[in-house]
């Protein structure tokens, strides 16, 4: 697998966790209630931190050859 295509799916997968992260925190904030709105709402926290991670790792290291 090429460098390229390496990039591609870990930005994939920076998209999935920011895409997650959104639907996490909507759901503690609106369906649940006390304990588990806490575990899911660090976990979104969570996934929001590395998807952010992740997606600005493949911006900054630029184009590929």
């Amino acid at each position: 697998m090429s460098e390229s295509m390496l990039n591609m799916w870990i930005s994939f997968v920076g998209m999935g966790l920011l895409l997650l992260a959104m639907g996490l925190i909507l759901l503690s904030r609106y369906k649940l209630k006390g304990i588990f709105s806490g575990i899911v709402s660090l976990m979104a926290y969570l996934s929001l931190l590395f998807g952010t991670i992740i997606i600005l790792y493949i911006v900054f290291t630029g184009p590929t050859a």
